[in-house]
């Protein structure tokens, strides 16, 4: 019932920045903690960064993996209902494609994935 939709994603080269966003026609994100996570060919997939709920209690409320802090910054547009991931200073490691998630309710939910990739 949850639909979560991912974009922005293509092939850049070392170094160039992409957009990466997520939104959903069924849920009010806001309401609900949403993360990025990512998956490369042979890989397990990580998570990437998390920002909470607007209403939640919790001191820390946006995370990031050591991989890419200082380069992405995740946030939220609640007029276009859209979580955004701005990924900077991408790095060949970077590649993945790249998922939206979303716990509601105590279920877990998933968006397609864009691809990201970053070669020379």
């Amino acid at each position: 019932q949850v639909h979560l939709v991912e974009s922005g994603g293509g092939l850049v080269q070392p170094g160039a920045s992409l957009t990466l966003s997520c939104t959903a026609s069924d849920l009010t994100l806001d309401y609900y903690a949403i993360s990025w996570f990512r998956q490369a060919p042979g890989k397990e997939r990580e998570g990437v960064s998390c920002i909470h709920s607007r209403f939640s209690t919790s001191e820390r409320s946006i995370t990031y993996a050591d991989s890419v802090k200082g380069r992405f910054t995740i946030s939220r547009d609640d007029a276009k209902n859209t979580v955004t991931l701005q990924s900077n200073s991408l790095k060949p490691e970077d590649t993945a494609v790249y998922y939206c998630h979303a716990y509601v309710r105590g279920w877990h939910y998933w968006g397609q994935g864009t691809q990201v990739t970053v070669s020379s």
